[in-house]
């Protein structure tokens, strides 16, 4: 049994399409792994490249400790099962299974043992001396499954293995293939255009789209915490609502207006902690998205809630435990036609509307979802990446919610009142800048999101490691946080990444090797980094993956992007030219601000530095990307 480990992987065809796009991923030992998305998102393109069928263009594979890009199908120890079932038609069941042991000669009482446990498993035991001729679509399916579980393999790979049955048989299969697992003990990785089979029977699921992965999360998690609008409206049935509209903050409160109707909501400001303040001028445009089950039409709950809009009913569909009711919120709107003013709404009950009937419908304002308008994604979302707070700057000094903090010699800007920024990852749960409550503390993915009270607002954190609830002491790194005045950055947060551009070259360099006990010099072939005229030594593990990537004569002429953090970088006496611009110092922490190669580069220092430094990256924390494609391949 075996974990895979997929790291910036990519699959790049020879005219420049990218079927497959920086695709990384953790995958536990037993975990059942499903990849989901439309057609052409790249989702049977990873499977194939997970057992061998594709070249991996860029990236590294392991399965277990064994990285495998260049290992053959055969020796990875996969099996695989196709839409198509693939069956020799004139074999019979029991031959069909057992074809691939006796081709790796396995002796035939133990090809006997493993046909028979698989068929018992498999519920086929009685077909086993039937031609896949005489079986029903499912039986084969049986069958084609027992011929990859025979194989004791780490890894099953299965894509869109029920797409061929019917919609009664497909609901019994996906039963069978979850309890196969449950048997078998192995790591799953299923391939599927289907929702509902992602969501019935994956432990996590992949949402894929264009070559991207979208999302990576628990089907539950997917449903209700979507990151962005594509997965919201992929994942769940019916189809999430979308309407568009504006948010406006009106002192404790929020209102929610959508566009093309008069319907308007509000919320508690609370809600919106996570949301930029720009999204709340009323101007900003935003997708609005609520499911259907969102929205009641009860009686009772419409007469209870705050949160109402007209409906004009167009149509209804019965579907005997429920009923999908579809209308307007523009009561010029017909209904039918897909926009952003149709609505769907999920009953429980048959309902006695009839079309044109204008009702009232109850919004849940605790399930609203929003969107960005241009780029889709949640301006809510679960793990949020800033807390943005009113501050006033003053005599040196940065005062919010109660809060005030000194601002070192890097920070400067003129007195008055500002929008501030502090990324959560800029937040640690021990340090001396204020005294706060913290509330909750959420593992997500690995990470940890920590609320916490300061004055009386509630604010977010990100941890490597779980906190208690309760009093504690926060430190903010004030490096990374970043001043606006009237929409416009006063001060920037220090870059963390820094980008410098070069190629990969190659020289015969003279090296002293023992021969027979006596040492001579010899000529051996050495990779470098150049950067800006700089070589900078490359390991030979990292040349081979980028001229494995890119091939031999694109590797040494086409150019590169080198990327590491400023404490990656230092001076040395020898390295990249560099001219000093200024040195920051955030008081614990100085930083000099240099130019090379035209690109700013950030470098911790101890303080003054002489221009016409020379700067050396670590080459062991080196990021390497293919500058044409933007290919990550180190």
């Amino acid at each position: 049994m075996a974990g895979l480990s997929l790291k910036h992987i990519y699959k790049v065809y020879p005219n420049g399409t990218k079927a497959v796009n920086d695709f990384n991923m953790e995958i536990a030992d037993k975990e059942f792994i499903v990849f989901v998305g439309p057609s052409g998102c790249g989702k049977s393109t990873t499977l194939r490249m997970i057992a061998g069928l594709e070249d991996i263009s860029a990236g590294e594979l392991m399965i277990g400790e064994n990285v495998v890009n260049d290992m053959e199908p055969k020796d990875r120890d996969i099996a695989m099962v196709f839409q198509n079932y693939a069956l020799y038609p004139h074999m019979t069941v029991f031959e069909n299974i057992a074809f691939g042991l006796r081709l790796r000669k396995m002796p035939k009482d133990e090809i006997n043992r493993r046909v028979t446990e698989a068929a018992e498993i498999l519920g086929i035991t009685e077909y086993l001396g039937k031609k896949p001729k005489e079986m029903s679509g499912g039986q084969r399916q049986r069958v084609s499954l027992g011929r990859a579980i025979v194989r004791e393999p780490k890894v099953m790979l299965l894509d869109e293995p029920l797409s061929n049955l019917d919609a009664k048989l497909r609901t019994q299969m996906r039963s069978e293939i979850a309890k196969l697992h449950a048997k078998l003990q192995t790591t799953f990785i299923y391939v599927t255009h289907d929702q509902i089979e992602a969501m019935t029977m994956g432990t996590r699921i992949v949402v894929m789209k264009n070559g991207f992965v979208q999302q990576i999360d628990s089907p539950k998690n997917l449903y209700n915490y979507p990151g962005n609008k594509f997965v919201a409206g992929f994942i769940g049935t019916p189809q999430m609502n979308f309407f568009e509209g504006t948010l406006l903050k009106k002192g404790d409160e929020v209102e929610i207006n959508f566009e093309y109707s008069e319907a308007k909501i509000t919320v508690p400001y609370s809600m919106m902690y996570k949301a930029k303040p720009s999204y709340l001028d009323g101007k900003s445009r935003v997708y609005i998205g609520l499911r259907a089950e969102s929205i009641s039409i009860n009686p009772e709950v419409v007469k209870a809630s705050k949160s109402k809009i007209k409906v004009r009913v167009s149509h209804k569909e019965e579907l005997g435990n429920q009923t999908l009711v579809y209308g307007d919120i523009n009561m010029q709107g017909d209904g039918y036609t897909e926009s952003s003013t149709r609505i769907i709404i999920n009953m429980d009950a048959v309902c006695d509307f009839k079309a044109g009937d204008i009702i009232d419908a109850a919004l849940d304002i605790t399930k609203v979802h929003l969107f960005d308008k241009e780029t889709e994604v949640s301006i809510l979302p679960r793990i949020p990446e800033y807390n943005y707070l009113d501050c006033e700057v003053t005599n040196g000094k940065i005062i919010f919610l109660g809060t005030e903090l000194k601002l070192p010699p890097a920070i400067q800007c003129e007195s008055g009142k500002y929008e501030l920024l502090i990324p959560t990852d800029a937040i640690t749960m021990h340090g001396s800048a204020a005294a706060v409550t913290v509330s909750e503390c959420e593992e997500i993915n690995g990470k940890y999101v920590v609320a916490f009270g300061l004055g009386d607002r509630r604010m977010y954190a990100v941890a490597d490691e779980a906190v208690k609830c309760g009093k504690a002491k926060i430190g903010i790194d004030l490096k990374k946080i970043s001043l606006l005045k009237d929409g416009e950055t006063v001060v920037s947060a220090m870059p963390e990444i820094i980008k410098l551009e070069g190629k990969l070259v190659k020289e015969k360099v003279a090296e002293t090797v023992e021969v027979n006990g006596k040492e001579k010099k010899k000529k051996v072939i050495k990779f470098f980094y150049d950067i800006e005229g700089f070589k900078l030594p490359c390991p030979d593990t990292a040349a081979t993956k980028l001229i494995t990537a890119m091939g031999v004569k694109r590797a040494f002429t086409e150019k590169l992007y080198y990327e590491c953090t400023p404490y990656d970088l230092s001076f040395a006496e020898d390295g990249i030219p560099a001219g000093v611009l200024n040195v920051l110092d955030y008081g614990k922490e100085k930083f000099a601000v240099c130019e090379a190669g035209g690109k700013t580069a950030y470098v911790l220092c101890e303080g003054a530095v002489a221009d016409g430094a020379k700067l050396v990256p670590d080459v062991e924390k080196l990021s390497v990307i293919e500058a044409a494609h933007n290919i990550r391949i180190i």
